[in-house]
């Protein structure tokens, strides 16, 4: 029996070349599939230039006055190169004797030391704050310190108008009342020393004056048991008559 077709125009012998060819293609169609891409329009640049956006742009102003920057630090200055110099000078050495005493040396016996007590030196105290009030002779019987100072207020005052010059106001010209301030110190032996006086007149504050140093010597104040000065202030009211 004949064959119906030609043998040479027989495609079933090379139909694993075809299968291969067609695997390949689909490979390459695959492969450009997962490849390709696809980009969105809104983020694609079309080289465009939005003129609007160059009008809003802020222009910086530069101040020309504004002062400049200051000027750098200055570099720190350079090391001081010490110089080495050797020392040449001589030193003499001093040399320290023993103090350690010889055997056959004398020794002598240091009597007792007394320490003087320094006495305790107390400032002039005021009549108003002494805690033992200077006595007027006559006020010292007196019991309490209130009670003698009032009996030596009043006897200085009563001595004072005694001796005091009335005749001094009519010959000054003067008329009413006039004031003097006396102070005065009653030292430690009880003298009266350090007299002062003011007066609207020299001839007042003079006889203040005069009649506050005729006055007796006193007791002298103390203060912690001990004599000290006492300072004194006695205001004398002149009265005069018109």
């Amino acid at each position: 029996m004949e064959p119906k077709k030609n043998p040479k125009v027989d495609l079933s012998k090379r139909s694993g070349l075809f299968l291969q060819i067609g695997l390949i293609l689909v490979l390459f169609i695959a492969w450009r599939a997962i490849e390709h891409k696809t980009y969105d329009r809104s983020l694609v640049d079309i080289g465009e230039v939005n003129l609007d956006e160059l009008d809003e742009e802020d222009i910086p102003i530069i101040d020309a006055s504004a002062p400049p920057p200051p000027p750098p630090p200055p570099p720190p200055p350079a090391p001081e190169v010490i110089e080495v110099v050797e020392d040449e000078a001589e030193i003499e050495e001093t040399i320290i004797e023993s103090t350690e005493t010889d055997q056959e040396e004398e020794i002598v016996e240091v009597e007792e030391v007394e320490v003087a007590e320094e006495e305790e030196v107390i400032a002039d105290v005021p009549f108003a704050v002494i805690e033992n009030v200077p006595a007027f002779p006559g006020c010292e019987k007196q019991k309490g310190n209130a009670a003698k100072k009032k009996c030596m207020s009043d006897k200085v005052s009563k001595f004072v108008n005694r001796k005091f010059n009335t005749e001094l106001g009519s010959e000054l010209g003067l008329s009413g009342i006039t004031r003097i301030y006396v102070s005065f110190k009653i030292d430690k032996t009880g003298a009266i020393t350090n007299v002062r006086a003011r007066a609207p007149h020299p001839r007042l504050a003079k006889e203040a004056q005069r009649v506050v140093n005729l006055l007796p010597k006193m007791i002298p104040g103390r203060q912690r048991g001990k004599p000290v000065g006492v300072l004194y202030s006695l205001p004398i009211v002149f009265k005069i008559q018109d």
